[in-house]
């Protein structure tokens, strides 16, 4: 029984595209790591795409916990958290010689965007807070015959640049001494690395692959704490109120691990699955400092996060030669431990791809997530205390995306 490999692999790469509409992943994640285009069959082919989503995470029975910054209880106790957000992404993969591949691709696989304003009573801990990312990366494989199919080994690195800002309220204080809202801008930029195996049976479209991505050390994130929007005159501050100061800081985004498996199972159909594993745990508290002091620390990032995981799986069909079918459903499990939003989500992911001729395909892809419920209030990691400031509940909610892409083989 023999499969059309390059048709499998399409259906494959399908469902992914659906599967990435997780519109509340662990930790940061938005586009995570993808080097699926590095096992398509043709020799040089381009790939492009975007993905919109649009998550809804309401915050309900908001209650500010901590008043020394002034009481907001007044405020609004229920907040819309989420705002929508684009993910792109481009790569260019060559076949080099019958037995290297070279994929070289741009794309964003951090990025975060929390927007529930300062009309609320937990704005003084958060009225907006945006992460972005950038990832230049090129990756290589190496196949040999082992066996009815080829061993693959894989090695890559890639250049990565993190960036954003959070805004909150730090002092409820009389429109005379200004408007209270402090602002800190951060960027930083690192290199990693990534090493991986596979094993492919053209025949049966089947290929299982482990890939392992190294953390990307933020060694030297610089920016600036703005903290004009409160008067000098107002007591406390560091003597950092009333002035912009540069300061900086330093950590590291995630290691991750992941297993993907597809096969055929009859002719025109498949079978695929993932497990993928992040170390979103290593960011827990993020100090800064003012430039050129090393004590006290000017302010600092809480996240808390636990290690995320992600199980995948689905099944493609292909109809007819030009179209194919997919779908999937998808587990994150959520990296918040009693502060935060960040619960387990389930994500329902179909999509169709079309291909008027060997050389094109046109990939259109939905996704609808549900963002279970929970609570977030005082948590204490390592014996660090979070979520102090305030507390909230929030139901189940939803999330959908939908993503469209471009492959063109020359």
């Amino acid at each position: 029984m023999a499969f059309n490999i390059v048709k499998s692999t399409s259906l494959a790469l399908l469902a992914a595209t659906a599967a990435a509409g997780i519109a509340h992943a662990g930790g940061l994640e938005r586009g995570g790591y993808n080097i699926d285009l590095l096992f398509d069959p043709g020799q040089y082919v381009a790939e492009s795409g975007v993905t919109y989503v649009a998550p809804d995470r309401t915050l309900k029975n908001v209650r500010d916990t901590n008043n020394g910054n002034g009481n907001l209880n007044t405020r609004a106790t229920t907040a819309s958290e989420t705002e929508s957000y684009f993910v792109p992404r481009i790569g260019f993969k060559a076949s080099l010689t019958d037995s290297v591949d070279c994929m070289a691709d741009y794309s964003q696989p951090w990025g975060a965007h929390t927007k529930p304003g300062f009309n609320w009573a937990g704005a003084n801990d958060n009225a907006e807070t945006k992460i972005s990312s950038n990832n230049y990366a090129l990756t290589c494989s190496y196949r040999f015959d082992v066996g009815p199919g080829q061993f693959r080994v894989i090695a890559g690195g890639f250049h990565q640049e993190v960036y954003g800002f959070k805004e909150r309220l730090v002092a409820q204080i009389p429109a005379a001494f200004g408007t209270g809202i402090g602002r800190l801008d951060l960027e930083g930029d690192g290199y990693g690395w990534r090493i991986g195996a596979a094993y492919e049976i053209t025949e049966y479209a089947l290929r299982a692959s482990l890939v392992y991505n190294s953390e990307v050390e933020l060694d030297d994130i610089t920016g600036t704490l703005d903290l004009r929007g409160i008067s000098a005159l107002v007591p406390g501050g560091g003597g950092l109120f009333g002035r912009s100061s540069p300061v900086y800081g330093s950590t590291a985004m995630p290691e991750s691990v992941e297993l993907k498996v597809q096969s055929g199972i009859a002719p025109g159909w498949l079978a695929f699955g993932s497990v993928k594993w992040v170390d979103w745990s290593q960011l827990q508290r993020i100090p800064f400092f003012v430039a050129g002091t090393t004590s006290p620390e000017a302010t600092a990032l809480s996240l808390a996060y636990r290690d995320g995981w992600t199980v995948s799986g689905g099944i493609g069909h292909k109809l007819n030669d030009q179209w194919s079918i997919a779908g999937s459903v998808t587990w994150d499990r959520g990296t918040s431990q009693g502060f935060g939003s960040q619960s387990d989500t389930w994500t329902f992911g179909t999509g169709v791809s079309y291909t008027p001729s060997e050389n094109v395909e046109f990939r259109l892809a939905g996704a609808l997530s549900l963002l279970t419920s929970g609570s977030s209030g005082p948590t204490t990691v390592k014996g660090v205390t979070y979520g102090n400031e305030i507390s909230y509940d929030f139901g189940t909610d939803l999330a959908a995306a939908v993503s469209t892409s471009l492959k063109v083989r020359f």
